[in-house]
């Protein structure tokens, strides 16, 4: 019987923390907690492998740009579940994991902000949980999860059978409101209180998961989650000046797989067999 890999949408836990059990953190990824998009940077992995050419990285690039200028829509998430289903199908999760662990290191680990990663170490540090919550595929979001030391990761999960992707998701991809139904459903589970919890975002599409918790903060923030947040009187960090990041990475085998890889170059793929489109 077909079954999500690793069975749920949430990875990387670690055991419940007094006094704080009740409260826990959620950060969004792309531009929250890393510089620029961990699927872009997955993508530039695959090409250095040959897994597509680099033109069809660019053209990936000049999508996602796109996506920041105007915002991400939904018919774009369609787009991405679509390629990256052809993509991922057939394809051995054992095959995936180790690519994941080395695109992380050789692309991922230098792109955290350190000023964000600072203060997911605050929550911890005072007995609270830290969750990722992304639209990256689960098993992306959890290596970044376990090289951080972070309690765990909320992503997109994609089914598979016998060790082998189906080409299907488990529900839809985790972004907007379902980011704040996966948070329900967790603090549900986990028992948190969410008037007592925070949440983290750069993207006014996250809108959802910030009113959702006791208090919101905006992370370098796009235009549009600035105006909200000052209009709601939520906090604003902004740890763009300069481009200073630290590489906090942990470089640790942990064996753990990357379907985010395969959206990226599902995408890509998926250009290549259409004309590029303005």
């Amino acid at each position: 019987m077909a079954e999500p890999a690793s069975g749920s949408r949430d990875l990387a836990r670690a055991p419940t923390h007094e006094p704080q059990h009740r409260c826990a953190a959620f950060f969004d990824v792309d531009n929250t907690m890393m510089v620029g998009a961990s699927i872009f940077h997955f993508a530039k992995g695959m090409a250095a492998r040959d897994f597509f050419s680099w033109r069809d990285l660019m053209r990936f690039t000049a999508r996602q740009t796109r996506l920041r200028v105007r915002g991400e829509r939904h018919g774009d998430m369609h787009t991405a579940r679509e390629s990256a289903l052809a993509f991922v199908a057939g394809k051995r999760v054992a095959d995936i994991i180790a690519l994941g662990e080395e695109i992380y290191d050789e692309e991922m680990a230098d792109k955290i902000w350190s000023g964000t990663y600072a203060l997911a170490r605050q929550h911890l540090d005072s007995g609270e949980r830290v969750w990722l919550v992304t639209a990256t595929p689960v098993e992306l979001a959890t290596i970044i999860a376990r090289r951080l030391t972070l309690t765990g990761a909320l992503g997109t999960v994609s089914e598979s059978q016998d060790g082998v992707y189906t080409g299907r998701l488990v529900g839809e991809v985790l972004h907007g409101e379902a980011k704040a139904h996966a948070i329900r459903a967790l603090a549900a589970r986990e028992g948190l209180e969410l008037s007592r919890c925070t949440a983290y975002s750069d993207s006014i599409n996250d809108i959802p998961m910030l009113s959702l918790v006791g208090r919101a903060v905006a992370v370098n923030p796009d235009s549009a989650l600035r105006a909200e947040a000052k209009d709601r009187g939520w906090e604003i960090r902004d740890f763009r000046s300069g481009r200073r990041v630290a590489r906090v990475g942990i470089p640790a085998a942990l064996g753990l797989s990357a379907v985010g890889g395969a959206f990226a170059a599902g995408m890509a793929l998926r250009r290549r067999r259409t004309p590029a489109t303005t």
